[in-house]
């Protein structure tokens, strides 16, 4: 008896829409209008309200993976090449972005971005680390606490990544959960972005390389729209 595999189905757009783009593409469009549509209509409390169980247990997971890691972080790093842009242009459009209380352009760089902005603690971030919803902190650039960055094993040369900048990432508590460095260097034709996240060890490895797919979807679309800012 032999196994009787099912076709994979295909389908192309023949004909229809004048605009360029794929049937993917036209989805991604809607897509976004419509994320975009209901973050406008719940706002900011409105969607840490509706979040607020998904937050709960998200941060939970995350301070009991700090708690079972004693201070151990295991890393990963997506680099991207940008054309066309320089580095301080983009950094000098995300200070701008976080210092805004517009915080439109942030959320739109991900679908599971729900709240980004400053408050009096910092950098606030409520995001998926992995399948976990999670409210956390950024903060303490040039500070003591970032002293793990000099030693960092995925620090790079000075000389070729002059702009960079480390984070812990922490809990309202102040349990730190993570640690974010980033570095960026101009080339000929742009910039190139080397993005490390560090997460407990005890975090599953998945949780690691969802976030490195994530920063390069939200630091693709924040570089997309620091150049459409500047022309």
């Amino acid at each position: 008896m032999t196994d009787k595999q099912t076709p994979a189905v295909t389908v192309t757009l023949e004909s229809g829409p004048t605009g360029g783009g794929s049937i993917d593409d036209f989805e991604l469009f809607y897509a976004r209008r419509a994320l975009d549509r209901f973050r406008a209509r719940l706002g900011r409390q409105g969607l840490l309200d509706l979040l607020a169980t998904d937050i709960e247990e998200g941060n939970a997971f995350l301070r009991k993976c700090a708690l079972d890691s004693d201070g151990e972080f295991h890393a990963g790093t997506t680099v991207l090449q940008a054309r066309g842009l320089t580095s301080g242009e983009f950094l000098a459009w995300m200070d701008a972005a976080f210092a805004s209380d517009d915080s439109r352009p942030l959320l739109a760089a991900h679908p599971e971005h729900y709240v980004m902005g400053t408050d009096e603690i910092g950098a606030r971030v409520v995001e998926n680390i992995g399948p976990h919803v999670c409210s956390f902190y950024m903060g303490g650039w040039g500070t003591a606490e970032m002293a793990w960055a000099e030693d960092a094993a995925e620090l790079l040369p000075e000389s070729k990544y002059p702009r960079k900048m480390s984070s812990n990432l922490f809990l309202e508590d102040g349990t730190v959960v993570g640690r974010a460095l980033i570095q960026f260097g101009d080339t000929a034709e742009g910039f190139t972005a080397n993005l490390t996240v560090y997460f407990p060890t005890a975090c599953p490895q998945e949780v690691l390389e969802h976030h490195l797919r994530h920063y390069a979807v939200e630091f693709r679309n924040w570089i997309v729209a620091a150049a459409a800012a500047r022309a």
